[in-house]
């Protein structure tokens, strides 16, 4: 993954944001829109794209673009810093590649360990009931 491809390729629009700032908010393009077109990127090999696709299936519009959106911050440049890290977690969380799980066996000792405790509970059991006196 080639980070600094992936930065040139990201398109940004300012939008109208809502919620605070008063009148500002009227005014202003305070809002940042990401798009990030996963098939015509050169940054990420056929590997990774195919991967995003399977992963970010979701997020994904029909043209294969990933959309973020940011109004968290009444200003431009910290909503667009704020949507930039934000796409950089999506994406490395979807090319995270979990560790195969590797099969395992109880060891000798814990099998007898539990076995002997069963035993030891059944018998605490059946000397709990009434005798039987035939």
């Amino acid at each position: 993954m080639d980070y600094d491809k992936i930065i040139q390729e990201l398109k940004f629009k300012a939008i109208r944001g809502s919620g605070a700032g008063g009148q500002h908010v009227n005014k202003v393009s305070s809002k940042v829109e990401l798009s990030f077109d996963v098939l015509k990127s050169e940054g990420l090999s056929e590997l990774e794209k195919e991967r995003l696709l399977i992963k970010l299936v979701n997020r994904l519009t029909k043209e294969y673009v990933l959309i973020l959106q940011c109004d968290e911050a009444r200003s431009q440049h910290k909503n667009k810093a704020l949507v930039v890290k934000r796409f950089f977690e999506v994406l490395k969380k979807a090319l995270h590649v979990p560790k195969k799980r590797k099969p395992t066996k109880p060891s000798k000792s814990s099998v007898e360990k539990r076995i002997k405790s069963k035993k030891a509970a059944s018998i605490k059991k059946t000397n709990r009931q009434k005798p039987n006196l035939d």
